[in-house]
């Protein structure tokens, strides 16, 4: 088994176990999960979720992102700081649609999840740029 530096097991999913996983997602979760597609902006369920907690792989259910790290970036997706820890998130360069940008994607399960910027606020200065789709949010009890 493989720990994350926040002690969470990041062991790869395979591909049999990704399958039976995906099967209570929705359409758009599926596409955006394994397609690399992205949600229209402005209308995701979590744009606007702003209760504490944590916001974790719509798939695979690890820890992505901290309710305290996110902002309101005015583009039409949630959008965060930094990552819950830094091994949780791959980033891979991404040259689709004509543009070079970098992907993230979950560190266990290799799902899409959307882009990381460098136009984000102090104090790290960058934006994970996030889809809705891509996400369930653990409200703290």
């Amino acid at each position: 088994m493989t720990r994350s530096s926040a002690g969470f097991d990041l062991t790869p999913i395979d591909a049999g176990k990704r399958a039976e996983m995906a099967q209570g997602l929705s359409a758009e979760a599926r596409h955006v999960l394994f397609e690399h597609g992205t949600e229209p902006p402005f209308c995701g369920g979590l744009l606007h979720e702003q209760g504490d907690g944590t916001f974790v792989c719509a798939l695979c259910g690890l820890p992505l992102f901290r309710s305290a790290a996110k902002f309101d970036s005015g583009t039409g997706w949630p959008s965060f700081r930094e990552p819950f820890a830094p091994d949780h998130i791959h980033e891979i360069r991404d040259t689709s649609h004509g543009m070079v940008r970098t992907e993230i994607r979950c560190a266990r399960c290799d799902s899409h999840l959307g882009h990381v910027f460098s136009d984000g606020p102090a104090p790290t200065g960058r934006r994970y740029c996030l889809n809705s789709a891509a996400l369930r949010f653990q409200r703290t009890t």
